[in-house]
């Protein structure tokens, strides 16, 4: 069994809002790309047994050298679990000839209303098993902290 890497954030947002943000094909390219980088969905199929193929670009390549070419990991990502308002479970397989950076990433996206008095926040917790050894993972933490404060910013009201 490979690495487990983890992250996880408090938003202000019900379990919904923030289920819908992570099985809507517009919402993700959004949200999901970390800083530095921007996404396109090239394949939509938001159900279990479907799935999405992404394309991620280095905004700035020459500090960062993607994993499938010099400005980009592609990544093929499968819906194995898709629990309503609670959990998202991918399985990822990045596109990259580099041996250290193949196998399938199993991804978790679980979500648990917190005790607040409004009743409308909700921990985000992401779990990466069998993470590639190629990535390395304080970046990779950052990077999912990263989504995740993207992510906040996406479906927490203004004001």
């Amino acid at each position: 069994m490979g690495r487990t890497d983890r992250a996880s954030r408090v938003i202000a947002a019900p379990p919904a809002t923030i289920y819908g943000a992570l099985i809507d094909r517009d919402s993700l390219e959004a949200w999901l790309p970390p800083d530095g980088m921007r996404g396109r969905i090239e394949h939509w199929d938001p159900r279990p047994g479907g799935g999405f193929r992404m394309v991620l670009t280095y905004l700035d390549a020459a500090d960062s050298p993607g994993k499938s070419s010099d400005a980009t990991d592609v990544v093929t990502v499968a819906f194995t679990q898709l629990v309503p308002h609670r959990r998202v479970v991918q399985q990822a397989v990045f596109e990259a000839d580099d041996p250290l950076y193949a196998g399938t990433m199993t991804m978790t996206w679980s979500l648990t209303p917190t005790d607040d008095a409004a009743g409308d926040a909700t921990e985000v917790a992401v779990t990466a098993t069998d993470v590639p050894p190629g990535i390395d993972q304080a970046d990779h933490e950052t990077g999912i902290a990263s989504s995740l404060a993207n992510l906040a910013t996406y479906v927490e009201p203004i004001g």
